[in-house]
């Protein structure tokens, strides 16, 4: 396609056309992604919510009960080894064999300090959804006992040292 210009003033035209029609597409798309990003955002926290409300509720619901008191009580001593309450084991429990999400919703349902809270969303990080990724691992050959046994170390390590230098 030749495009053949008389006038300086027709190539000034010429490229804020250009410059329109670019801008203008720019803004199509970002309009457009922010469209599907707003969708994607609330599919994910509906489904974050389905998770973490009804194990929040269920926390708060134990605080309420004895036995809270008993769980906490019989984790307590191993629990402060790591800089944490008794209660919170609920927290690695329920993180590791539902999921990360779960976990994340004790957390939010107990009165922990920023370090407490840091501990236990660090161990987390290496040990959550343990029955699905421990399956997982097993698919692609790996040694089962060798992922766990890792994964519960690299816990407990974190957890110890955390406590000491936070």
């Amino acid at each position: 396609m030749e495009i053949y210009i008389k006038s300086k003033f027709q190539l000034a035209i010429l490229i804020l056309e250009i410059i329109y029609n670019t801008l203008r597409r720019m803004m199509l798309m970002l309009i457009e992604s922010t469209k599907k990003g707003f969708k994607k955002g609330l599919i994910t926290l509906w489904r974050l919510t389905k998770i973490i409300v009804p194990v929040y509720f269920f926390i708060t619901f134990l605080k309420m009960t004895p036995l809270l008191g008993y769980i906490s009580s019989w984790f307590e001593p191993a629990m402060k080894l790591l800089g944490l309450p008794g209660e919170a084991s609920l927290a690695l429990v329920i993180g590791n064999f539902v999921n990360l999400y779960a976990g994340i919703g004790v957390i939010a349902s107990l009165s922990l300090s920023i370090k407490q809270i840091t501990i236990l969303s660090v161990m987390l990080s290496f040990s959550h959804s343990m029955l699905l990724e421990s399956a997982v691992a097993k698919r692609t050959g790996v040694s089962l006992i060798m992922v766990v046994l890792i994964r519960l170390s690299l816990t407990i390590a974190s957890g110890i040292i955390l406590n000491i230098i936070l």
